[in-house]
């Protein structure tokens, strides 16, 4: 017998790298809502007070992807799903990113996928590229990293909404006039 998802109040804010995630996140925070972080810059970040580079840290792919995995995992399982949130990314999203990196799905990360229902997963729109230290993708990978992000939560049966590019304000309230 298939396991019952657990049914959340989580809404996701998602895209492909650059896309004004953090600042919408940010936003709702500001405004009182329940946030959470963006676990790969945080892990990344942690990496570099230890000393590491950035291509040391992302070198190993697989390791990488795995170590923002169970952060996620440990994020999600401390929520409480009646509480409404905004997760910055969300465990479906590594499915993306092992499909870009050409990994492998291992069973914790099918598990973990199919273990919440989401509320409502927001997409935004692409904004204009720009990378940073923690940031390396070009157009190209960018966009790929957009609709595989897309198609997972597609395939996982997970409502989505398309925010437009719009001031990050207007972002914010049309996410929040879609939940």
């Amino acid at each position: 017998m298939k396991d019952q998802k657990i049914t959340t109040q989580w809404n996701v804010i998602t895209g492909g790298p650059c896309t004004g995630k953090t600042t919408v996140v940010n936003i709702l925070a500001q405004r009182g809502y329940k946030t959470t972080i963006e676990y790969a810059r945080h892990y990344i970040d942690m990496q570099k007070i230890q000393g590491r580079t950035v291509e040391e840290i992302r070198r190993n792919k697989k390791e990488f992807q795995i170590s923002v995995l169970n952060m996620q995992i440990a994020e999600e399982n401390s929520l409480d799903p009646n509480e409404t949130a905004f997760l910055d990314r969300a465990l479906p999203d590594a499915m993306a990113y092992y499909q870009f990196l050409g990994l492998e799905y291992n069973e914790l990360l099918i598990q973990q996928c199919h273990k919440y229902s989401y509320h409502r997963v927001f997409i935004l729109d692409r904004l204009p590229l720009t990378n940073d230290y923690a940031r390396l993708e070009d157009e190209s990978e960018q966009l790929r990293i957009h609709q595989l992000i897309i198609e997972v939560y597609k395939n996982l049966n997970i409502p989505l909404v398309h925010v437009p590019v719009l001031p990050p304000e207007e972002r914010v309230d049309f996410i929040l006039k879609n939940i």
